[in-house]
């Protein structure tokens, strides 16, 4: 997920990724960052779902949904997934496009 953020930050865009927990994260702390992905997701043009090996967890299926249910575009690093899928990876929001 950070080499596919870094790529599109060096690209020009925009790209708003997930948060990350270095070790274990209680209830409340899981809530904030579901939360905050959406929100993410809710600011961003289109959403790059980072899916190595067409893995998608059940909280990336969640927020791929909530992506689609809001009309934005949702593209996968491995296309083997398509349908509701994986770890939300980087919501990207080109630099420069007022389209906003």
């Amino acid at each position: 997920m950070r080499a596919a953020h870094r790529d599109l930050t060096f690209a020009g865009v925009i790209a708003l990724a997930p948060g990350e927990a270095d070790g274990p994260v209680t209830d409340d702390q899981k809530a904030v960052l579901d939360a905050l992905h959406l929100s993410k997701i809710d600011l961003a043009d289109r959403v790059l779902v980072v899916n190595p090996g067409g893995y998608v967890g059940e909280s990336t299926r969640r927020e791929i949904a909530h992506a689609r249910a809001h009309g934005k575009p949702v593209s996968f690093t491995d296309p083997a997934w398509s349908a509701p899928p994986a770890r939300l990876a980087v919501a990207a929001h080109e630099v420069g496009d007022t389209a906003g």
